[in-house]
């Protein structure tokens, strides 16, 4: 059973957004690995924007610094 988690930095997904993620996430892996649809399991997990870095600053200090 392939377990997918996807992770985000905020702001949340839609829930248009993640039924769309999941449905081609889930596509992809059949498509792809010929994965069962049925046991592909997709996990969606939203973090703080102070709670994701990059180049050794969190998504927060980039926005601050780009406005």
């Amino acid at each position: 059973m392939p377990f997918i988690n996807i992770k985000t930095a905020a702001p949340e997904p839609t829930k248009e957004q993640k039924e769309q993620i999941i449905k081609e996430t889930t596509e992809m892996m059949v498509r792809i690995l010929g994965k069962q649809k049925e046991r592909v399991m997709v996990f969606i997990e939203t973090y703080g924007q102070d709670s994701v870095g990059v180049d050794g600053k969190s998504i927060e200090e980039i926005k601050k610094e780009n406005k």
